[in-house]
């Protein structure tokens, strides 16, 4: 399996899908224990979620497992949140800080480079080729990661996240207006809690690429999954009824952002 898919649309927005993929090399998986092998972790169903919300929008979507080597985190190994619960580059533990790994087949230095150069660096290439080819046609480029997590993790965060969260580095990865969008859609959503910035202020790649003022802006959305799921338990399965529900709300946030680029792209030309 190749290890990301893209699909090459003609509008200003990309959308990341860095945790939906679920694929295990062989040589990797029997190495997990039975509690990795559940793959609770992943970003379930959010390819499905955002599909067709924006036809002639780019998407980029890692197809392994963020237990392989996480696509949304630093290279270098940098914690996104120090002195916060998390997990690294290649986890040790799921997000309830139990161990993924058989004892004594824990991932050594040199798995990591190789997963480095065989799964994240492949990735980010292909993510970075699409951002500047939008924004070489548009002079500008969107890029919006697509994520979501359990409601509940007390390892995590304390209590029930909420509905929407929406991380920008605290207004430093895109122009205020696109974080202005994701707001004002989001708290109008009746029925849904949002915040701006909370427990997750956008990762690695949002705060990577997200460059306002060379004309690339990224946006990080993470949803409870209670927003989407029949259940945030295995078997982890997607709630047509929902998700149908969410996805008006999540379809104005990617429509409004693509009227911004666009009038973005066409201000200040003579008529």
């Amino acid at each position: 399996m190749p290890v990301f898919e893209t699909h090459q649309g003609s509008s200003p927005i990309i959308l990341g899908l860095p945790h939906t993929g679920t694929d295990v090399p062989s040589e990797i998986s029997e190495r997990l224990n039975d509690t990795g092998k559940m793959l609770a972790d992943t970003d379930w169903h959010i390819h499905d979620l955002y599909a067709g919300l924006l036809d002639d929008a780019t998407t980029v979507r890692a197809t392994f497992h963020r237990y392989v080597i996480d696509a949304n985190r630093d290279p270098q190994g940098s914690s996104l949140y120090p002195g916060q619960n998390t997990t690294g580059l290649v986890p040790t533990t799921d997000f309830d800080g139990q161990p993924i790994w058989k004892e004594g087949e824990e991932p050594t230095s040199a798995d990591v480079e190789h997963r480095l150069a065989e799964f994240h660096t492949p990735y980010h290439a292909a993510l970075e080729a699409e951002i500047a080819r939008v924004k070489a046609i548009h002079g500008i480029a969107i890029l919006y990661d697509c994520h979501s997590i359990r409601s509940h993790i007390p390892f995590l965060f304390d209590g029930a996240l909420p509905d929407f969260n929406i991380g920008t580095d605290m207004g430093r990865t895109c122009d205020p207006a696109i974080e202005a969008i994701a707001v004002d859609v989001t708290v109008k959503a009746r029925g849904y809690a949002s915040v701006l910035n909370g427990r997750f202020k956008g990762g690695w790649t949002t705060r990577h690429y997200g460059k306002p003022d060379s004309g690339v802006h990224a946006i990080q959305m993470e949803l409870a999954q209670s927003t989407h799921l029949a259940t945030e338990a295995p078997p982890f399965a997607y709630d047509t009824e929902k998700a149908g529900k969410l996805r008006i709300h999540l379809k104005d946030i990617l429509t409004r952002m693509e009227d911004f680029a666009l009038h973005a792209k066409n201000k200040g030309k003579p008529s």
